[in-house]
């Protein structure tokens, strides 16, 4: 993966798989502390403790159908190579928190790509869960949750095309006033590559 709106999609699917029906995803970028980082928080069913220390091993999943699980080790991976690291905690039946750090200035940080398009997929795949997504740079700040939005337009979900396509130019804007990084030139203008 060579985004990691890739690897925060893969760890979401995670989150869903194990049942949560409340997701938070941050991000937050600081060029003064030359920190960036990706939190991933839910409420599902947690991992239970053997299992915690060796969730980062690729050879290691808790599925019966795929022999292994890429999105934790992938997302370890990148966050050693550019000089940062990987905590995940977690309690069973309380939820998962995976805290992703990379130095901020790191040549090998990966971008951030297309959020926007990862936040729609999960929002239109996934009508039953609330969804917040905080992005941080500086002390510039954007917040969307699905529930105030369902709440704000007096709708039970959010699937629907022309919904879909107002909320990730709303998403995009908003990055793009506070300055996020890592989101390509394309994904800002919405030209299709």
């Amino acid at each position: 993966m060579k985004e990691l709106a890739l690897n925060i999609l893969d760890i979401v699917q995670n989150s869903i798989r194990a049942e949560a029906d409340h997701i938070s995803i941050e991000i937050r970028e600081s060029e003064q502390l030359n920190l960036y980082q990706i939190i991933i928080t839910d409420n599902g069913k947690g991992i239970p403790e053997g299992m915690l220390e060796h969730v980062a091993d690729p050879f290691v999943t808790s599925r019966t159908r795929r022999r292994m699980g890429l999105g934790l080790p992938l997302l370890k991976y990148h966050a050693d190579l550019a000089g940062g690291e990987l905590k995940i905690n977690s309690e069973v039946g309380k939820g998962t928190i995976v805290n992703a750090t990379f130095r901020y200035n790191h040549i090998d940080r990966q971008p951030l790509g297309d959020i926007t398009g990862v936040l729609k997929i999960l929002i239109a795949s996934n009508p039953g869960i609330s969804f917040i997504y905080n992005h941080t740079v500086g002390n510039r700040e954007y917040t969307f949750s699905t529930q105030e939005t369902k709440e704000f337009l007096m709708v039970d979900k959010l699937y629907e095309m022309d919904l879909l396509q107002d909320i990730g130019l709303m998403i995009k804007e908003n990055l793009k006033e506070i300055n996020a990084s890592g989101i390509s030139f394309l994904e800002i203008t919405g030209i299709k590559s």
